[in-house]
C-alpha cells in the first residue's frame, strides 16, 4: 500500500473510532509499529490528531469540517433524523442546531407546515423550496468550518421566539462531561436552547457515546429524548431511567 494512502486511512479510522491504540492500528494496517509512529507522527504535527497514551486521538480541538462530518456515519444519521422527525408537527416552532445529523431532518420534516429557528446554513440554504417552512436565522457571526451563525449572544434569540422544540447534535456525550461540543463559538447558542426550550431532543449516533469534545453545553440530565441509531450500554440506560430521558432507537436497532 502507498504511504499516502495509507496515511488517510489511518486518518479515516481514528476519525471514526475517536482514539485507538498504536498496537489496533498495526494490527490493522499490517505494518510495523515504527512505521505506525511515523505514520501517526505526520498526522499530529498536520493538526488532524493528538497523541494520547499508548495510541491516538482526534484533535477536537481542530475542528472538522461541516462537510466531512455530514459524509461520516449517513445511514445512521438518516436514521436518527427520521426519529427525531416525528416529533415535530404541523404548527410547532422549533430550533434546529448546527449538526450534521439535524440537518437531515429536513428531508422528513419539509412537507410539514412549522416554524424552523436556526444558525444551520446549510439547512437554511436547502429549505429555501420549501414555503411551508417558515424560516428564521438566528444570525452572529458565520463559522465557516461547521457552516453555521454563532453567537454569544445566545440568549437573545430564545427570548425574543416562543419555540417549544430544540433538536440538538454533538460532537460526543459521556455521563461524566455531559453534552459536549467542539466549537466555544456555538456552545452559547446551544445552551440557550437547553435553557429556554419547552423540550429538548438530542441526535447523536452510537459512535459519539462515552466522547467528549472541548465544551460542555449541558448536562445528559437536562435532556428530555435521546434519539440514537442503537441502545446505548446499561449505564446509559440506568441514567436515562433515573433522570426520565426517553431513549428512542429504530426499532431493528440492537443493544450495544
Amino acid at each position: 500500500m502507498l504511504k499516502t494512502k495509507r496515511i488517510n486511512q489511518i486518518q479515516d479510522y481514528v476519525l471514526e473510532h475517536e482514539t485507538v491504540s498504536l498496537d489496533e492500528l498495526v494490527e490493522v494496517f499490517g505494518v510495523s509499529k515504527n512505521t505506525i509512529r511515523r505514520d501517526v507522527q505526520m498526522l499530529v504535527e498536520q493538526g488532524d490528531l493528538k497523541k494520547v497514551y499508548g495510541g491516538v486521538a482526534v484533535n477536537h480541538s481542530t475542528l472538522i469540517s461541516f462537510n466531512d462530518r455530514k459524509v461520516r456515519s449517513q445511514l445512521e444519521k438518516q436514521k436518527i433524523a427520521k426519529l427525531a422527525a416525528d416529533y415535530v408537527e404541523d404548527g410547532d416552532i422549533i430550533f434546529l442546531d448546527s449538526g450534521t445529523t439535524t440537518f437531515e431532518m429536513l428531508e422528513f420534516i419539509k412537507t410539514k407546515q412549522i416554524t424552523v429557528v436556526t444558525n444551520n446554513i446549510d439547512f437554511i440554504v436547502e429549505a429555501m423550496p420549501y414555503e411551508n417552512l417558515n424560516i428564521f436565522s438566528a444570525g452572529g457571526m458565520v463559522e465557516r468550518k461547521t457552516k453555521s451563525f454563532a453567537s454569544f449572544k445566545g440568549e437573545d434569540i430564545f427570548k425574543t421566539y416562543n419555540i417549544n422544540k430544540a433538536f440538538m447534535a454533538s460532537t460526543g456525550i459521556s455521563l461524566r462531561n455531559g453534552v459536549t461540543n467542539s466549537s466555544p463559538l456555538e456552545t452559547e447558542i446551544k445552551s440557550s436552547a437547553v435553557k429556554k426550550c419547552s423540550e429538548i431532543f438530542l441526535l447523536v449516533d452510537s459512535k459519539k457515546f462515552d466522547k467528549y469534545a472541548l465544551t460542555t453545553y449541558c448536562e445528559l440530565k437536562e435532556i428530555d429524548y435521546l434519539i440514537t441509531d442503537q441502545l446505548p450500554n446499561e449505564n446509559y440506560q440506568q441514567y436515562a431511567m433515573e433522570h426520565d430521558i426517553k431513549l428512542v432507537v429504530p426499532e431493528e436497532a440492537p443493544a450495544n
